[in-house]
């Protein structure tokens, strides 16, 4: 049974004054535990730390930390002194950069994952099949996680891999996920994450945003044209686990300038769907 869309006039909190990450979503958490005496605090924050790597190319200096996180400089100090002496990360430059024993982290969840085992031959014939760019995500906090990918040619300004993060609101994977929360928690989704222009394709009229949601539950599939960046055009499917329950999303990313929107949902979206339901076939 499909989630009720929210109301069309959401409580709207104040536009943080940039784009929220996952570092901002953890700091959130560690406030709201403060009262847990079991809560160890220090390991929280050095999370957060770790976190930053994951939003910037390049290394990453102490103050852009503590400006990310507001965390203190001395306790980022600290958390940056631990982590190298355990071999996390380094000295590069004049900031920090990780190190490959971080590896081990993001690797021991993909060997673990049922659903990222199963879904990496499946993207690899779907690429072979359509020669196109194709992705799994999951939502995780409020951003869409990429948990397993296979890439033909680079189409994004930005790499993508298996650990990025993009924001949901403005992504064909996030739509097709966004769609399938509760009413409330969807609600809430909107209430922490302003619909900012991402390109002056982005939808953010909360009223347009929520009909296009509407579209995709109804639909089972987001089709993004040059949302989140201009050139990139993404079609996206919910995966479905044997319970029913919508447990991630599956797409094909294209150029814009070299497959039109009418193939897309003509030749791309059939393909696609037959993907993510062996897929959903192979889940526990």
């Amino acid at each position: 049974m499909s989630a009720a869309p929210p109301s069309r006039r959401p409580k709207r909190a104040p536009a943080p004054p940039q784009d929220r990450g996952l570092s901002h979503e953890l700091m959130q958490l560690i406030q709201d535990n403060q009262g847990d005496p079991d809560f160890m605090t220090s390991l929280g924050r050095g999370l957060v730390v770790l976190s930053v790597f994951s939003q910037h190319p390049r290394e990453v200096t102490m103050s852009q930390i503590s400006t990310e996180t507001g965390i203190s400089r001395a306790a980022v100090r600290r958390v940056l002194y631990t982590l190298e002496k355990l071999g996390y990360v380094g000295e590069q430059g004049r900031g920090f950069v990780l190190l490959p024993r971080v590896l081990g982290m993001g690797g021991a969840y993909v060997a673990s994952s049922s659903m990222t085992a199963a879904a990496q031959p499946v993207l690899d014939a779907l690429r072979d099949d359509v020669h196109e760019s194709c992705s799994l995500g999951v939502l995780d906090g409020d951003d869409v996680l990429y948990v397993a990918r296979a890439e033909t040619v680079r189409i994004m300004s930005i790499g993508l891999r298996a650990g990025s993060r993009l924001p949901a609101y403005c992504t064909s994977m996030g739509r097709v996920l966004l769609a399938a929360l509760p009413h409330d928690t969807l609600e809430s989704y909107l209430e922490r994450n302003p619909l900012r222009p991402r390109t002056e394709r982005t939808v953010t009229r909360m009223d347009e945003f929520l009909d296009t949601l509407e579209r995709v539950r109804r639909e089972g599939v987001a089709l993004v044209d040059q949302e989140l960046e201009i050139g990139l055009r993404s079609i996206a499917v919910p995966v479905h686990a044997r319970s029913g329950a919508v447990v991630g999303a599956l797409n094909i990313g294209t150029q814009a300038g070299r497959i039109s929107l009418g193939v897309m949902q003509s030749q791309l979206l059939p393909r696609l769907r037959e993907a993510a339901q062996r897929l959903g076939t192979l889940l526990h």
